[in-house]
């Protein structure tokens, strides 16, 4: 198959995009594809006349990656990269190669890539992708409209509630509820943005903090206890995964460095605590509207009770990425996976 792997983008998680992306393009070429990265805000400025010839380049785009750094990336600084200093979302090229493409591997994390838009697009121009729809996406992209969601179908989720920039008041005591607080951007991701505050002061700074990355946040309770994780692919559950922060918790630097983070899986719980959470996760994703492919993140605490947290419409498919290892434990090779992911995807939209 023609193949254009989409990873980059104009998200704070760029650099994970990248490192996913770069990984699922040399997979896929190792299959037999003819799969080129591209990042869809730079483009292929230099793609030449023949567009087809892309699919053949011998370094498959692969210069574009250069591994994830510790901190998010400088997006301004990308911006400036941009040859044309258009504004616009798709790079040079992009549109065309997409088109001439049997199918665009999503290695998109967060932003546009992550809430719909980019799916919508596609589906306009009859471009092909994988992954979730437009609507899946948009709904669990959007951490308040997920938390309405969970609770309207008594799927177990911390209390919380959401607070806009605009508003007068941003006080602790106008959210009603007590210390200690997590709080985040509604729709990120990655952990950025992510603050966990024990004292009213480190609650102002907090909220300040996560309104840099968005102009809504979500604020919940904070919940002490395991870190967990489950996949679902084509609706059922994969086998639930642990995460073990050698420090700290599992923020944006544990995530994606080397051996900061032990990753256990199957995850050392009992097996019918493991079926609940896959009971969970697959109830989830039906209430989210989502298909192909996403996975659920969890807090197990010490008395035995099951929070889900969010969802992940197109989950981090690097070497330290947890949807990878748990499709392993389920048999999967990470190969075998990308183009199961392939043809899940082509078997949910585009074959009658």
């Amino acid at each position: 198959m023609k193949i254009i792997v989409l990873a980059g983008g104009l998200s704070t998680e760029r650099d994970v995009s990248l490192s996913s992306g770069a990984g699922i393009c040399r997979t896929l070429r190792e299959k037999g594809h003819d799969a080129f990265l591209l990042d869809p805000f730079l483009g292929l400025p230099d793609a030449g006349d023949d567009l087809e010839a892309v699919f053949k380049r011998p370094d498959a785009g692969l210069g574009i990656a250069s591994g994830i750094r510790s901190t998010e990336p400088d997006l301004e600084a990308v911006k400036a990269c941009r040859e044309d200093k258009s504004d616009c979302f798709f790079g040079a090229n992009v549109i065309e190669l997409c088109r001439l493409a049997d199918i665009v591997f999503m290695g998109l994390h967060g932003d546009v890539g992550e809430n719909g838009k980019l799916q919508a697009s596609f589906d306009v121009l009859g471009i092909r992708y994988t992954g979730p729809s437009s609507l899946g996406c948009a709904l669990s992209m959007d951490k308040e409209i997920t938390k309405v969601i969970f609770e309207a179908n008594q799927i177990p989720t911390p209390k919380g509630t959401w607070m806009k920039k605009s508003a007068s008041d941003h006080s602790l005591a106008s959210t009603g509820l007590s210390l200690p607080l997590v709080v985040k951007p509604c729709s990120g991701g990655s952990s950025i943005g992510v603050y966990l505050a024990h004292t009213e002061e480190e609650f102002d700074q907090a909220v300040r903090e996560s309104f840099r990355y968005e102009d809504e946040i979500i604020i919940e309770e904070y919940i002490k206890g395991r870190e967990l994780a489950c996949g679902v692919i084509d609706g059922k559950a994969l086998p639930v995964i642990e995460i073990c922060p050698k420090n700290g918790w599992f923020d944006y630097a544990n995530k994606y460095q080397d051996g900061m983070t032990e990753e256990i899986c199957p995850a050392r719980i009992p097996e019918e605590t493991a079926l609940r959470i896959q009971d969970i996760a697959e109830k989830a994703f039906k209430a989210l509207k989502l298909d192909v492919y996403a996975r659920a993140d969890f807090l197990l605490t010490e008395d035995g009770s099951i929070y889900c947290l969010e969802y992940n419409s197109l989950p981090g498919m690097t070497a330290a990425s947890l949807l990878p290892k748990e499709a392993k434990a389920a048999g999967i090779e990470f190969g075998d996976l990308c183009e199961l992911l392939i043809e899940k995807s082509m078997d949910a939209r585009y074959r009658g």
